[in-house]
């Protein structure tokens, strides 16, 4: 009787890693700001538990129409942000707050666009976050997506929550 409720404690502490990506969370809002004087795309992400989630990394995709030359119609075209998968900034030590930065530059699909641009057009940044959980060794998950509106220009570091 022991051992099967020993087992089943074990079990359930063990199957349970979407409680834990409950307890990653990231800013309500997404900023477009000067950084090191280059313009970026941020917004924060953060751990509310002590242990750690290791091998984490982080990916974000912007989804929105597209026209293409020849007038084909895309609906939900999707298009990779970089957010340090080329230099490894993509690999996240989850200790504090990390600020996570898209750079606009020449290959940005942000790039030609302006302020105004951004607040008209319609689309959505859908950002994920992947690790496994220290304790258990099982992979976690959190998502995350900032609308249009949700995006805000010229504003400080984008605040937790």
């Amino acid at each position: 009787m022991v051992n099967a409720f020993m087992v089943g404690c074990m079990f359930v502490k063990i199957s349970q890693p979407t409680k834990r990506a409950e307890t990653l969370v990231f800013s309500s809002h997404a900023v477009v700001s000067l950084r090191d004087d280059r313009l970026c795309l941020m917004f924060r992400v953060g751990d509310l538990r002590d242990s750690h989630i290791v091998e984490a990394s982080i990916r974000a995709k912007l989804i929105q129409s597209k026209q293409t030359r020849e007038g084909e119609f895309i609906p939900l075209d999707q298009t990779d942000l970089s957010v340090g998968f080329e230099t490894g900034d993509d690999r996240l030590f989850l200790v504090s707050p990390l600020v996570i930065s898209h750079e606009i530059d020449e290959r940005s699909p942000f790039w030609d666009v302006s302020r105004g641009q951004l607040e008209r057009d319609d689309f959505e940044i859908v950002v994920i976050l992947e690790g496994m959980v220290e304790a258990t060794g099982m992979t976690c998950q959190a998502q995350t997506s900032y609308l249009a509106d949700e995006v805000l220009w010229g504003q400080g570091a984008p605040s937790p929550g």
